[in-house]
Protein backbone atom coordinates (compact mmCIF):
# COMPACT_ATOMS: atom_id res chain seq x y z
CA UNK A 1 0.00 0.00 0.00
CA UNK A 2 1.38 3.66 -1.05
CA UNK A 3 1.58 5.91 2.00
CA UNK A 4 -2.04 7.72 2.33
CA UNK A 5 -2.88 11.12 2.49
CA UNK A 6 -4.17 11.90 6.01
CA UNK A 7 -7.59 12.26 4.96
CA UNK A 8 -7.82 8.35 4.32
CA UNK A 9 -10.54 6.50 5.45
CA UNK A 10 -13.88 5.76 6.34
CA UNK A 11 -16.29 8.74 6.97
CA UNK A 12 -20.08 9.30 7.96
CA UNK A 13 -21.75 11.78 5.26
CA UNK A 14 -23.43 12.34 8.69
CA UNK A 15 -27.46 13.10 9.33
CA UNK A 16 -28.04 16.67 10.79
CA UNK A 17 -30.10 15.91 14.04
CA UNK A 18 -33.06 18.13 14.26
CA UNK A 19 -36.11 19.78 16.97
CA UNK A 20 -39.99 18.99 16.02
CA UNK A 21 -39.40 22.39 14.66
CA UNK A 22 -36.82 21.87 12.23
CA UNK A 23 -34.34 23.68 14.17
CA UNK A 24 -30.97 22.29 13.97
CA UNK A 25 -30.41 20.54 17.72
CA UNK A 26 -26.68 20.77 18.52
CA UNK A 27 -27.16 19.02 22.12
CA UNK A 28 -27.71 15.77 20.27
CA UNK A 29 -24.72 16.16 17.56
CA UNK A 30 -21.50 15.15 19.85
CA UNK A 31 -23.85 11.76 20.95
CA UNK A 32 -24.35 10.78 17.49
CA UNK A 33 -20.70 11.63 16.29
CA UNK A 34 -19.61 9.87 19.30
CA UNK A 35 -21.34 6.87 18.26
CA UNK A 36 -19.97 6.46 14.87
CA UNK A 37 -16.84 6.94 16.18
CA UNK A 38 -17.00 4.29 18.91
CA UNK A 39 -18.49 2.08 15.32
CA UNK A 40 -15.40 2.54 13.49
CA UNK A 41 -15.87 6.05 11.74
CA UNK A 42 -12.57 7.70 10.69
CA UNK A 43 -14.65 11.03 10.51
CA UNK A 44 -17.78 12.36 9.39
CA UNK A 45 -18.40 14.81 7.08
CA UNK A 46 -21.48 17.81 8.19
CA UNK A 47 -23.52 19.13 6.00
CA UNK A 48 -23.14 17.01 2.74
CA UNK A 49 -25.97 16.15 0.81
CA UNK A 50 -27.08 13.61 3.51
CA UNK A 51 -26.86 16.25 6.47
CA UNK A 52 -28.92 18.70 4.28
CA UNK A 53 -26.59 21.00 3.93
CA UNK A 54 -27.65 23.59 1.71
CA UNK A 55 -31.31 23.88 3.55
CA UNK A 56 -28.53 25.27 6.63
CA UNK A 57 -27.84 29.56 7.12
CA UNK A 58 -24.28 30.09 7.74
CA UNK A 59 -25.63 30.59 11.46
CA UNK A 60 -26.83 27.22 11.48
CA UNK A 61 -24.34 25.96 10.45
CA UNK A 62 -21.86 27.52 12.95
CA UNK A 63 -23.73 26.33 15.74
CA UNK A 64 -23.57 22.32 14.71
CA UNK A 65 -19.90 22.73 13.59
CA UNK A 66 -19.24 24.39 17.15
CA UNK A 67 -21.38 21.87 19.19
CA UNK A 68 -19.33 18.74 16.85
CA UNK A 69 -15.60 19.85 18.66
CA UNK A 70 -17.11 17.74 21.90
CA UNK A 71 -16.23 14.74 19.82
CA UNK A 72 -12.59 15.13 20.00
CA UNK A 73 -12.67 14.98 24.62
CA UNK A 74 -13.95 11.27 24.14
CA UNK A 75 -12.52 10.17 20.46
CA UNK A 76 -9.53 13.13 19.76
CA UNK A 77 -8.65 11.50 16.52
CA UNK A 78 -11.95 11.63 15.13
CA UNK A 79 -11.74 13.53 11.82
CA UNK A 80 -13.88 16.57 11.25
CA UNK A 81 -14.61 17.28 7.71
CA UNK A 82 -17.53 20.28 6.70
CA UNK A 83 -19.53 21.05 3.46
CA UNK A 84 -18.87 24.47 2.61
CA UNK A 85 -19.82 25.23 -1.12
CA UNK A 86 -22.88 27.59 -1.51
CA UNK A 87 -23.70 29.44 -4.98
CA UNK A 88 -22.43 32.61 -3.37
CA UNK A 89 -18.53 32.88 -3.40
CA UNK A 90 -18.01 34.87 -1.10
CA UNK A 91 -20.31 32.90 1.55
CA UNK A 92 -18.65 29.82 0.34
CA UNK A 93 -15.05 31.66 1.40
CA UNK A 94 -16.30 32.72 4.85
CA UNK A 95 -17.62 29.22 5.24
CA UNK A 96 -14.88 27.54 4.65
CA UNK A 97 -12.52 30.15 7.13
CA UNK A 98 -14.79 29.44 9.82
CA UNK A 99 -14.47 25.84 9.61
CA UNK A 100 -10.47 25.81 8.96
CA UNK A 101 -11.02 28.61 12.58
CA UNK A 102 -12.68 25.98 14.51
CA UNK A 103 -10.13 23.42 13.86
CA UNK A 104 -11.56 21.16 11.11
CA UNK A 105 -9.09 19.23 9.14
CA UNK A 106 -11.38 19.71 5.68
CA UNK A 107 -13.88 21.25 3.76
CA UNK A 108 -15.92 19.43 1.34
CA UNK A 109 -17.03 22.06 -1.72
CA UNK A 110 -19.77 21.84 -3.97
CA UNK A 111 -19.24 23.60 -7.32
CA UNK A 112 -21.78 26.82 -7.38
CA UNK A 113 -24.62 24.91 -8.23
CA UNK A 114 -26.65 27.43 -9.97
CA UNK A 115 -24.78 27.91 -12.80
CA UNK A 116 -24.53 24.46 -14.06
CA UNK A 117 -23.19 25.92 -17.98
CA UNK A 118 -20.21 27.48 -15.67
CA UNK A 119 -17.16 26.15 -17.93
CA UNK A 120 -14.24 24.79 -16.46
CA UNK A 121 -12.31 28.34 -16.76
CA UNK A 122 -15.21 29.88 -14.36
CA UNK A 123 -14.97 26.75 -12.09
CA UNK A 124 -11.23 27.42 -11.81
CA UNK A 125 -11.62 30.76 -10.99
CA UNK A 126 -13.82 30.22 -8.39
CA UNK A 127 -12.57 27.68 -5.98
CA UNK A 128 -9.16 29.06 -6.89
CA UNK A 129 -10.54 32.24 -4.74
CA UNK A 130 -11.72 30.33 -2.01
CA UNK A 131 -8.42 28.01 -1.42
CA UNK A 132 -6.29 31.16 -1.48
CA UNK A 133 -8.58 33.34 0.57
CA UNK A 134 -9.53 30.50 2.98
CA UNK A 135 -8.09 27.18 3.27
CA UNK A 136 -4.87 27.62 5.67
CA UNK A 137 -1.41 25.72 5.18
CA UNK A 138 -2.14 22.23 6.22
CA UNK A 139 -5.76 22.79 5.74
CA UNK A 140 -7.67 20.56 2.77
CA UNK A 141 -10.29 21.18 0.25
CA UNK A 142 -11.98 18.68 -2.04
CA UNK A 143 -14.19 19.39 -4.36
CA UNK A 144 -17.82 17.64 -4.53
CA UNK A 145 -18.53 15.72 -7.87
CA UNK A 146 -21.93 14.66 -7.62
CA UNK A 147 -23.04 15.98 -10.84
CA UNK A 148 -26.72 14.45 -10.83
CA UNK A 149 -27.45 16.48 -7.74
CA UNK A 150 -25.26 19.88 -8.40
CA UNK A 151 -26.17 19.97 -12.23
CA UNK A 152 -22.30 20.59 -12.62
CA UNK A 153 -19.60 18.13 -12.74
CA UNK A 154 -15.70 18.37 -11.39
CA UNK A 155 -13.33 17.34 -15.07
CA UNK A 156 -10.37 15.66 -15.60
CA UNK A 157 -8.53 18.97 -16.48
CA UNK A 158 -9.99 20.99 -14.07
CA UNK A 159 -9.30 18.35 -11.22
CA UNK A 160 -5.57 18.66 -12.98
CA UNK A 161 -5.56 22.34 -13.16
CA UNK A 162 -6.59 22.57 -9.36
CA UNK A 163 -3.63 20.17 -8.10
CA UNK A 164 -1.43 22.07 -10.69
CA UNK A 165 -1.80 24.66 -8.84
CA UNK A 166 -2.68 24.10 -5.02
CA UNK A 167 -0.43 21.12 -4.48
CA UNK A 168 -1.20 20.41 -0.76
CA UNK A 169 -4.48 22.44 -0.24
CA UNK A 170 -6.83 20.91 -2.81
CA UNK A 171 -6.63 17.47 -1.81
CA UNK A 172 -8.96 15.42 -4.21
CA UNK A 173 -12.19 15.86 -4.49
CA UNK A 174 -15.50 13.51 -3.39
CA UNK A 175 -16.65 11.07 -5.98
CA UNK A 176 -20.84 11.17 -5.20
CA UNK A 177 -20.83 10.32 -8.90
CA UNK A 178 -21.97 6.53 -9.04
CA UNK A 179 -19.57 6.40 -12.42
CA UNK A 180 -17.25 3.25 -12.25
CA UNK A 181 -15.54 4.22 -15.26
CA UNK A 182 -14.56 7.93 -13.12
CA UNK A 183 -13.32 6.25 -10.63
CA UNK A 184 -10.67 4.30 -12.83
CA UNK A 185 -10.58 7.42 -15.05
CA UNK A 186 -9.20 9.11 -11.67
CA UNK A 187 -7.16 6.31 -10.61
CA UNK A 188 -5.51 6.35 -14.02
CA UNK A 189 -4.89 9.85 -14.38
CA UNK A 190 -3.55 10.62 -10.44
CA UNK A 191 -3.01 7.55 -9.27
CA UNK A 192 -2.18 7.80 -5.35
CA UNK A 193 -1.71 11.48 -5.85
CA UNK A 194 -5.22 12.78 -5.91
CA UNK A 195 -7.29 11.93 -2.42
CA UNK A 196 -10.57 10.32 -4.06
CA UNK A 197 -13.13 9.53 -1.00
CA UNK A 198 -16.15 7.82 -2.94
CA UNK A 199 -19.95 8.25 -2.16
CA UNK A 200 -20.63 5.24 -3.26
CA UNK A 201 -21.16 1.91 -1.02
CA UNK A 202 -21.04 -0.14 -3.90
CA UNK A 203 -18.20 1.02 -5.57
CA UNK A 204 -15.86 1.47 -2.47
CA UNK A 205 -13.69 -1.76 -3.00
CA UNK A 206 -13.69 -0.55 -6.68
CA UNK A 207 -12.43 2.61 -6.20
CA UNK A 208 -9.68 1.41 -3.67
CA UNK A 209 -8.70 -0.66 -6.39
CA UNK A 210 -8.11 2.60 -8.31
CA UNK A 211 -5.92 4.82 -6.03
CA UNK A 212 -9.02 6.28 -3.99
CA UNK A 213 -8.39 7.30 -0.33
CA UNK A 214 -11.40 5.98 1.34
CA UNK A 215 -15.06 6.65 1.01
CA UNK A 216 -17.53 9.50 2.90
CA UNK A 217 -21.17 7.41 2.41
CA UNK A 218 -25.08 7.86 3.66
CA UNK A 219 -24.68 4.18 4.67
CA UNK A 220 -22.20 4.84 7.40
CA UNK A 221 -24.25 6.32 9.10
CA UNK A 222 -26.56 2.99 10.09
CA UNK A 223 -23.79 0.49 8.77
CA UNK A 224 -20.21 1.89 9.33
CA UNK A 225 -18.83 -1.50 10.28
CA UNK A 226 -19.09 -3.27 7.17
CA UNK A 227 -17.40 -0.27 5.50
CA UNK A 228 -14.64 -0.56 7.79
CA UNK A 229 -14.55 -4.17 7.34
CA UNK A 230 -14.35 -3.82 3.35
CA UNK A 231 -11.18 -0.63 4.24
CA UNK A 232 -9.26 -2.91 6.57
CA UNK A 233 -9.40 -6.32 4.37
CA UNK A 234 -8.31 -4.25 1.42
CA UNK A 235 -5.65 -2.52 3.52
CA UNK A 236 -3.89 -5.87 4.88
CA UNK A 237 -3.93 -7.28 1.31
CA UNK A 238 -6.96 -9.75 1.79
CA UNK A 239 -9.60 -10.33 -0.44
CA UNK A 240 -12.53 -7.97 0.26
CA UNK A 241 -15.02 -9.67 -2.22
CA UNK A 242 -17.47 -10.75 0.21
CA UNK A 243 -17.51 -8.27 2.72
CA UNK A 244 -18.12 -5.63 -0.28
CA UNK A 245 -21.16 -7.66 -1.67
CA UNK A 246 -22.67 -7.69 1.92
CA UNK A 247 -21.78 -3.94 1.62
CA UNK A 248 -23.40 -3.59 -2.07
CA UNK A 249 -26.80 -5.68 -0.59
CA UNK A 250 -27.39 -3.43 2.26
CA UNK A 251 -26.85 -0.58 -0.19
CA UNK A 252 -29.28 -1.67 -2.36
CA UNK A 253 -31.94 -1.98 -0.23
CA UNK A 254 -31.73 1.31 1.26
CA UNK A 255 -31.61 2.66 -2.82
CA UNK A 256 -35.55 2.20 -2.76
CA UNK A 257 -35.99 3.99 -0.02
CA UNK A 258 -34.49 7.11 -1.60
CA UNK A 259 -34.21 10.52 -0.53
CA UNK A 260 -31.75 8.95 2.01
CA UNK A 261 -32.10 11.41 4.78
CA UNK A 262 -35.28 10.76 5.85
CA UNK A 263 -35.49 7.01 5.61
CA UNK A 264 -31.97 7.09 7.20
CA UNK A 265 -33.32 9.18 10.38
CA UNK A 266 -36.31 6.76 10.76
CA UNK A 267 -33.79 3.76 10.71
CA UNK A 268 -31.26 5.25 13.31
CA UNK A 269 -34.05 5.74 15.40
CA UNK A 270 -35.55 2.27 14.81
CA UNK A 271 -32.32 -0.14 14.60
CA UNK A 272 -29.95 2.25 16.81
CA UNK A 273 -32.73 3.88 19.34
CA UNK A 274 -31.79 7.43 18.92
CA UNK A 275 -34.42 9.93 18.92
CA UNK A 276 -36.77 10.16 15.24
CA UNK A 277 -35.14 13.78 13.91
CA UNK A 278 -37.57 15.09 11.34
CA UNK A 279 -36.28 16.26 8.02
CA UNK A 280 -36.11 20.04 6.61
CA UNK A 281 -38.88 21.13 4.17
CA UNK A 282 -38.65 20.22 1.00
CA UNK A 283 -38.16 17.00 2.70
CA UNK A 284 -40.73 15.01 3.62
CA UNK A 285 -40.69 12.13 6.18
CA UNK A 286 -41.15 8.32 4.89
CA UNK A 287 -44.30 6.59 5.21
CA UNK A 288 -45.27 4.36 7.99
CA UNK A 289 -45.12 1.37 5.59
CA UNK A 290 -42.24 2.21 4.03
CA UNK A 291 -40.31 2.07 6.84
CA UNK A 292 -41.27 -0.78 8.14
CA UNK A 293 -40.72 -2.49 5.24
CA UNK A 294 -37.35 -0.85 4.88
CA UNK A 295 -36.73 -2.13 8.56
CA UNK A 296 -37.92 -5.34 8.34
CA UNK A 297 -35.67 -6.03 5.06
CA UNK A 298 -32.33 -4.25 6.93
CA UNK A 299 -32.60 -6.56 9.64
CA UNK A 300 -33.45 -9.48 7.60
CA UNK A 301 -29.90 -9.12 6.38
CA UNK A 302 -28.17 -8.40 9.73
CA UNK A 303 -25.01 -6.34 9.90
CA UNK A 304 -21.71 -7.88 11.56
CA UNK A 305 -20.77 -6.24 14.71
Amino acid sequence: MPVRHPLAGVYAAALTPLKPDFSVDPEAVVPFLNFLAARDCHGALLFGTTGEGPSFSAREREQVLRAALGVRQTFPAFRLLAGTGTPSLDETIQLTKMAFDLGYQGVVVLPPYYYPKANDDGLFAWFDQIITRAVPEGGYLLGYHIPAQSGIGLSLELVARLKDVHPLKFAGIKDSSGDPDYAVALGGRFGPHLAVLTGNDRLFLHALEHHASGAITAMANLFSPMLRQVWNIYSQGGDAIDAQEDLTHHRQILDHYTPFPAILKAMLSRIHGFERWPVRPPLLPVAQQTEENCCMELRLCGEPQ
